[in-house]
């Protein structure tokens, strides 16, 4: 019996979306290596915002990904860490940011 929704094996056959829209699978992989290529940012630092982004959209596959795509690019633990928690920063920061709207709305109702 399977324990969650999502299998880390299921993460092996991503390859395969291409099988049922071989032309939108292709243009998908070819900008999503693009991205990944060394360019401005190294592929280190692309790594690094991917483990934070990959929080903060909540894909476990892509955790499991970037985790250990960091661990071979030689991103230590505290780096990760960190990422982590700019990543969340961000996403509260979001959230939070939007108590404005309720403050104007509030007062706007209010008055």
């Amino acid at each position: 019996m399977k324990k969650s929704y999502y299998q880390p094996e299921d993460l092996k056959n991503f390859g395969k979306i291409n099988e049922w829209n071989k032309v939108l699978g292709s243009k998908f992989f070819d900008y999503y290596n693009s991205v990944f290529e060394e360019g401005s940012l190294s592929a280190r630092e692309k790594s690094l915002i991917a483990l934070a982004v990959s929080h903060v959209v909540q894909c476990p596959y892509c955790i499991d990904s970037y985790t250990k795509d960091g661990l071979q690019r030689g991103v230590e633990k505290e780096e990760m860490m960190e990422a982590v928690h700019v990543g969340a920063a961000i996403k509260a920061g979001a959230a939070l940011v939007h108590g404005v709207q309720m403050m104007n709305k509030h007062d706007q109702l209010s008055m």
